[in-house]
């Protein structure tokens, strides 16, 4: 096989699923392979599949049947790989199947199925690696794994346990991708804010620094890189508060990605996760008292096995009085291997669908109030994408491909994607703002 073989790559899930899908790209074109977006000019095709739910299952197997009819020779990775008998089952044409965050071992199944001739030439991967954002953004991948024991979730079986990478490895990355041009970093494990406790926050160092292996600590020191530091699927611990004062300071964004999952503590309970409400609600005043501006993501499972009429109007009166920015709500899904199936009293597709719904209505209508109440805000924004109607941009408050964006008209301005600019918003829809560069 000579060096311009190709390879085809397709990466469903999560941003954890994308980060190891861009290490194992940029291992491949370290090496001398191609990538190709196409069937038919790719020599083999990779799969990083998600398994988390049903629907996820499903469609990582449909594009695993779609690419072995487009193209014939495919390898299997990701969380569905955890699942072998499954995909075997269904497909027992593929090359190899292998779990999630195994780097090493699908680029060494591409050398046993495509082997190259020549010596790689490492001047074929730009500066910060491959990556499947934009350049501006990039996913930062602090741990592997989860410590958690949620009722609901499969990830400890598929991903391990936790364990956080090197501190110093971390601070070398970022560094890396500030000189490749990233702008904003986005900070992601299965359990962000338990990054070190695997490690008993050992010290490390960077630079000559000794620094802790410690989720304070990394984001304040990433704060150094002057760059926009961005917190995603930060369970709520106590220590949280020590993030939210660098929030406050303007250390980092003051944006907080916070999976609260349901407002029944009965639910709670089952879902084995902190089933205070009453105190969860006190913490999110004490936030916003810390730092005002303070922008909050959440999600919520609804139809939960055991929910009640009862317990949903809990849930409801949550959202209704913690009144958050962001909510994304989904319909629990019972994936196999979840405990959570075993447990009494199943909802009904229907039942599940019907509180979907009322739940967005209220959602919808609190976070209509919360954007109109930003009309008049002056926002640094980055900007995203610039077509010739529109410049699309985000500001603190809008994390890419989750949240809405700030629309501007496009102008005079010679802006260029990841550039920062001012800007004053004075519209609102449904989702997204408008605004207007100051001059």
């Amino acid at each position: 096989m000579n060096q311009t073989a190709h390879i085809g790559f397709i990466s469903l899930g999560c941003p954890k699923a994308t980060v190891d899908s861009e290490h194992i790209l940029t291992q491949l074109r370290a090496e001398g392979y191609a990538i190709t977006p196409h069937y038919h000019e790719a020599d083999l095709v990779i799969i990083n599949t998600c398994g988390f739910i049903n629907e996820a299952i499903d469609e990582s197997l449909e594009v695993i049947g779609e690419a072995l009819s487009e193209n014939g020779k495919v390898i299997v990775t990701g969380c569905l790989g955890a699942n072998k008998t499954l995909i075997q089952t269904h497909y027992p044409d593929v090359l190899a199947i292998t779990g999630p965050a195994k780097r090493e071992e699908v680029v060494a199944i591409v050398h046993q199925h495509l082997p190259l001739e020549e010596n790689p030439h490492l001047d074929l991967i730009p500066p910060g690696g491959i990556k499947l954002t934009p350049r501006h953004y990039a996913y930062l991948k602090i741990a592997e794994g989860c410590n958690q024991q949620c009722s609901f979730c499969i990830i400890p079986a598929m991903r391990g346990k936790l364990v956080s990478r090197s501190i110093g490895d971390i601070l070398d990355e970022a560094e890396a991708l500030k000189f490749a041009g990233v702008k904003e970093l986005l900070i992601i494990a299965q359990d962000t804010a338990a990054y070190g406790v695997d490690t008993k926050y050992r010290l490390d160092f960077w630079q000559g620094r000794p620094l802790k292996t410690q989720i304070k600590t990394l984001a304040d020191t990433l704060a150094e890189l002057n760059m926009w530091v961005r917190l995603h699927y930060v369970y709520p611990y106590p220590h949280i508060d020590d993030l939210v004062e660098l929030m406050a300071t303007g250390s980092i964004l003051p944006y907080l990605d916070v999976p609260l999952q349901h407002g029944s503590p009965k639910i709670l309970k089952a879902m084995r996760r902190p089933a205070n409400t009453e105190n969860m609600l006190q913490r999110i005043e004490k936030w916003r008292q810390m730092c005002p501006n303070i922008v909050l993501r959440s999600s919520f499972i609804v139809g939960f096995p055991g929910e009640t009429e009862t317990d949903f109007n809990k849930l409801l009166n949550l959202v209704s009085t913690a009144r958050l920015d962001r909510v994304g709500a989904f319909i629990y899904s019972p994936v196999e291997g979840a405990t959570a199936n075993t447990f009494d009293n199943p909802v009904s597709e229907e039942i599940k669908q019907a509180r979907l719904e009322q739940l967005m209505v209220l959602q919808t209508q609190i976070s209509q109030e919360k954007l109109q109440q930003r009309i008049g805000q002056t926002v640094e924004v980055l900007v995203d994408e610039i077509t010739p109607e529109a410049i699309y941009t985000r500001s603190f408050g809008e994390a890419p491909e989750i949240d809405g964006t700030i629309i501007l008209e496009n102008s005079s301005e010679a802006l260029k994607v990841g550039d920062f600019v001012d800007v004053e918003i004075f519209d609102v829809d449904e989702h997204d703002l408008y605004a207007e560069i100051l001059s």
